[in-house]
């Protein structure tokens, strides 16, 4: 399996990219396993962002 840009750590990924990848696999409705499975995953590389974001700002 190759890594995408979803599987990077959080560092090398800008919320908004994650976001939109989110978006993205909510756009066409139900989510299939698959799609339920990267949706978990970035749900935790987002907040693994969030956290480095924060910690950047303080």
């Amino acid at each position: 399996m190759t890594s995408t840009p979803e599987q990077q750590p959080a560092d090398r990924l800008d919320v908004t990219a994650i976001n939109d990848r989110i978006r993205a696999l909510w756009a066409g409705g139900a989510l299939s396993p698959e799609g339920e499975a990267e949706y978990r995953q970035l749900l935790i590389v987002w907040a693994e962002a969030m956290r480095a974001g924060q910690q950047l700002a303080a």
